[in-house]
Formats: C-alpha cells, sequence, structure tokens
C-alpha cells in the first residue's frame, strides 16, 4: 500500500513561509510529478514526506496512520537523491545491499532481493563491477535499485535526472516510467523541468510560493490552465501572450480586440471581467490557424527561425506587442529572414485571462481531457 494524505501542510524557516496549505491525496499506485520554478518549495515538500523536515503545521498520514512524528527510516518510504551517492569501494550489488545489511536482513533475502532489483533495471551483468566503471545512467540505475531493494510502499525522485546529459534524461524518463508500470508503486518526483513532469506523472502537482497553484492530468493542465502562471510553467515553447481589451463579456463567447485593432470572439466565460478591462490572451505555438480559417489576423515579421529538423519555431514580432510570439511549423516550412507572417487566431484555440492572471473558463471540450 502507499495511500498519502497531506492536509494543511506547512513549513516555517526562522518565521518565513516555505510551504502552506498543502491539501494533497495521492492514491495507491499513482505517480505524482511536484514541479514548479527554483524556490517554489516542491523539494521541501518531498523532503517532509520523507521525514527529513519537520512539518510546521498539519498532518500527513501513510495507509492511514499518521508519520508526523516517525523518523525517515521508520516510514514506508524510500528516496533517490539527485546526488547518487554510491560507495566508490564497493560493487554495484554491495550498493544496493548496505541498508539491508544495516537492517540485518536475512543474507539469503538480501540476494534475492539485489537480484530481483537488478533484473527490473538491467542491472545483472554489472552486478561485480565498480561505481568508476559505469557510466552516469547506469549509477543512477544503481541509487534507484538500492531503494528498490527496500520495497517500499512509497518511492521519492529528486531530481534525479538532472545530473545526465539530454539523451541519458531520456532514456532514463523511459525506464522510470517503464518501472513504474512494472511495479505499481506509488511515486512521487520532483522537477524543475516541465517535460519531464508532462511524460512522467499520472497528476502533476504544479507548486508556486509554497502554495499549489494547480493539480491534475498533465494535458488537463496543458489545455485548461487556472492561471497564466500555470499556462506559462506548462508546454514548450512557453505560451504566446498578448494584451487585449475586453469589448463584450459573455458566458460562452468574450469579445476583445486585438492590438491591431481587430476584434476576436474567445471561447471563454467572463468570469469576473467588465467591458474596457485590459486581459491577457494566449495562444499556444502550434493553434495558429491559416489565414483564410482564421476569425482574426495579426501581421508579423519574422526574426528568428529554428530549424530543428521535425519541426521549425518560427519566432515572429507583433507590432504592439512585447517581445516576440512563436509559432510551430512543419519541419520542412521555408522562412527568409524579415519575412512578414500573417498569424492567424480562432477563437476555440485561445485562452483568456483576466488582470489578476486568474484564468477565464474555456467552453471547449476536447475528447478525453478533463477541465
Amino acid at each position: 500500500m502507499g495511500h498519502l494524505t497531506l492536509e494543511g501542510i506547512g513549513k516555517d524557516y526562522d518565521g518565513n513561509e516555505i510551504s502552506r496549505d498543502i491539501d494533497l491525496t495521492i492514491a495507491d499506485g499513482e505517480f505524482v510529478v511536484f514541479v514548479g520554478p527554483s524556490g517554489c518549495g516542491k523539494s521541501t515538500l518531498l523532503r517532509m514526506v520523507a521525514g527529513l523536515e519537520d512539518i510546521t503545521r498539519g498532518q500527513m498520514s501513510l495507509d492511514g496512520e499518521r508519520i508526523n512524528e516517525i523518523p525517515p527510516q521508520e516510514r514506508d518510504i524510500g528516496m533517490v537523491f539527485q546526488s547518487y551517492a554510491l560507495y566508490p569501494h564497493m560493487t554495484v550489488a554491495e550498493n544496493m545491499a548496505f541498508g539491508l545489511k544495516l537492517a540485518r536482513t536475512d543474507k539469503a533475502e538480501i540476494r534475492r532481493r539485489v537480484e530481483h532489483a537488478a533484473d527490473i533495471l538491467q542491472l545483472t551483468p554489472l552486478l561485480e563491477r565498480k561505481p568508476k566503471d559505469l557510466s552516469g545512467g547506469q549509477r543512477q540505475r544503481v541509487a534507484i535499485g538500492r531503494t528498490l531493494v527496500k520495497e517500499p510502499a512509497v518511492f521519492l525522485f529528486d531530481e534525479p535526472l538532472s545530473n545526465l546529459d539530454a539523451s541519458l534524461r531520456v532514456e532514463m524518463r523511459v525506464q522510470i516510467a517503464e518501472l513504474h508500470k512494472r511495479l505499481g508503486a506509488t511515486m512521487i518526483y520532483v522537477t524543475h523541468d516541465q517535460v519531464e513532469a508532462m511524460t512522467l506523472a499520472d497528476r502533476i502537482v504544479l507548486l508556486s510560493g509554497g502554495r499549489i497553484a494547480q493539480v491534475g492530468a498533465p494535458l488537463s493542465l496543458y489545455h485548461f490552465p487556472q492561471s497564466l502562471e500555470v499556462a506559462e510553467f506548462i508546454g514548450s515553447p512557453r505560451i504566446n501572450t498578448l494584451p487585449v481589451t475586453v469589448v463584450d463579456p459573455g458566458p460562452r463567447r468574450t469579445g476583445v480586440r486585438l492590438p491591431s485593432g481587430e476584434p476576436l470572439a474567445v471561447a471563454v466565460l467572463a468570469r469576473g471581467l467588465a467591458a474596457g478591462d485590459t486581459a491577457t490572451l494566449g495562444v499556444r505555438a502550434e493553434d495558429f490557424v491559416a489565414p483564410d480559417r482564421a476569425e482574426a489576423r495579426l501581421t508579423a515579421r519574422l526574426m528568428v527561425a529554428e530549424k530543428l529538423g521535425y519541426e521549425t519555431l518560427a519566432h515572429l514580432q507583433v507590432e504592439g506587442v512585447e517581445g516576440t510570439l512563436t509559432r510551430r511549423l512543419d519541419g520542412l516550412a521555408h522562412l527568409e529572414e524579415h519575412q512578414a507572417v500573417v498569424l492567424g487566431l480562432a477563437g476555440d484555440h485561445c485562452h483568456l485571462f483576466g488582470p489578476d492572471g486568474r484564468a477565464c473558463p474555456r467552453q471547449v471540450e476536447i475528447p478525453g481531457i478533463a477541465h
């Protein structure tokens, strides 16, 4: 079992609130990712779950048992740290078995667990090697194996891939996802990389300023962000934003005026907005439409084209809009520097955020994705 409940969890350091009002339930077998910018409190929250940080307020329960005061070694929780922290003089097998030996586990049981974990992590041929003879990805798998042999109810991962290069990170993401499917264990994973969060999580917990900004399935946060902050953090490239003026607030569509002066009816409920308010329109890089299908248009000029092979990211300057907008195009799209580009907008493909940054609820349905 690995059912974790957090109720009103808070953490203070020297009078400063680091985490506050954290209410969260993690189901047995769920893969949950804590994500957010540096300083948002995600690692502090993970360390409170592990017992490495004291809880200032609230209650934390594992399978119905309060664990606030239970020391880390007595919690049915295993943690994989950012640093591999392997003993250089020990073999892979000895590193994986070390914690069990300290716990005076039976030798036959130690051997069984180490061999089982090595089989799962494809480490069997490496059991007699020392850490210096391993690649970064292999060392990370040993660190995971050291936790796996403890057979905890909950696995915690604290930015475990940050020391790996890009190709190894992709490989390890796949292996961690496969490990979760194979074990069916509860896993909590901390990262600042929203791509890791999107590809690994059953649910994402996006933290900001020590609070939970939004919880949900990855594609729910992507398509139905509850705030501008969430919309800007989730998704790569970052969502495009431009200032608009509210003209006609409504329950299903809200009319706005673009910087070009053109009107656009956005498929949102204008919660808390009035005519004349300044709002922020959000458009994903792939959500611009062809000019002949557009409900409104922006004229832009190409500044930079990133040709990535499978796609081209066009960075465009629009008059009256600060910064650049990014449009995702086919990888073979031909663009020339300073070329004029027409950006087509459709109200069903846009987001709208009020002056306080809160999202206006989108009035569109996307099959298989909950609001």
